[in-house]
């Protein structure tokens, strides 16, 4: 039996139900620590809690949707002590988290790194934080070689 894809739709909010609307309320309050339960956030925005679980996994704010999450860079860095370092204070400083790291033995004073980063605290697009890895002393090539 063959999975049925989810469908998505652009729609704008002031012609959603409100109690749609109430239940992205109701998500942000939780999200944001304003409310620490779901019944204490329903209560504050005026929803029952069977509305609030009938759509709190089917409705999302636009941004979040696209945002891409992980990214998979390849990076060559030159073999001194230190660039690896400031490649990832840049990436903690840039709001990305990394997940994975992998680096190759240096060959000819070069190292392969690859790296998966969470880039979803991230305020930059992955353009700029990619020239941004370029721009470090040591860091002869980045590119990004995934995203999911």
């Amino acid at each position: 039996m063959k999975k049925k894809e989810d469908v998505f739709y652009l729609i704008r909010s002031n012609i959603l139900p409100e109690s749609i609307l109430k239940t992205v309320e109701a998500k942000k309050l939780l999200e944001s620590g304003k409310a620490d339960t779901v019944f204490e956030a329903v209560e504050k925005v005026g929803l029952s809690r069977s509305a609030y679980y009938k759509y709190k996994d089917g409705i999302f704010p636009f941004n979040a949707m696209m945002r891409e999450k992980i990214i998979t860079i390849s990076m060559n860095l030159e073999h001194r002590s230190g660039v690896l370092s400031k490649v990832l204070g840049y990436i903690a400083q840039s709001g990305g988290n990394i997940l994975t790291i992998h680096q190759t033995i240096p060959l000819q004073g070069s190292a392969n790194v690859a790296m998966s980063i969470d880039t979803a605290s991230m305020d930059l697009s992955t353009t700029d934080f990619l020239e941004g890895l370029e721009t470090i002393d040591g860091v002869s090539k980045a590119i990004i070689v995934g995203r999911g």
